[in-house]
């Protein structure tokens, strides 16, 4: 069964592309949790980065390339943005096809609580 993503990349899903090319494409999620909110997913889908393999050194590569190029390209470049990848469920993974959150236009604070003690 394909992942929600990989019909977004078929355009069987329409959505706004932002950006795409021979590896990536980027879009709006459908709840945004910052101002700018982008996903970044591969076309070639891998489930989890538990299952990258050393071939796709390149891919994850332009991945963070294309999140340097939106955030330029958003205007928030040099005010500060995160990305993140969230890779399985208690990290927040919910669709099982790796991509990056970049997010920003905001001050984001903390990514994790900061009452945690060990």
């Amino acid at each position: 069964m394909p992942s929600p993503f990989e019909n977004i990349i078929s355009g069987t899903e329409q959505r706004q592309i932002i950006y795409q090319d021979d590896y990536v494409v980027a879009f709006v999620p459908l709840r945004k949790q910052a101002p700018v909110h982008l996903l970044i997913v591969p076309k070639r889908r891998i489930a989890t980065l538990n299952e990258v393999r050393e071939d796709d050194a390149v891919l994850l590569g332009k991945m963070m390339l294309a999140a340097r190029k939106l955030a330029k390209d958003q205007g928030i470049d040099e005010t500060g943005y995160r990305v993140s990848l969230n890779t399985n469920e208690n990290a927040g993974q919910s669709v099982f096809h790796i991509h990056l959150h970049l997010l920003g236009g905001m001050a984001l604070g903390p990514m994790v609580t900061q009452s945690y003690k060990e």
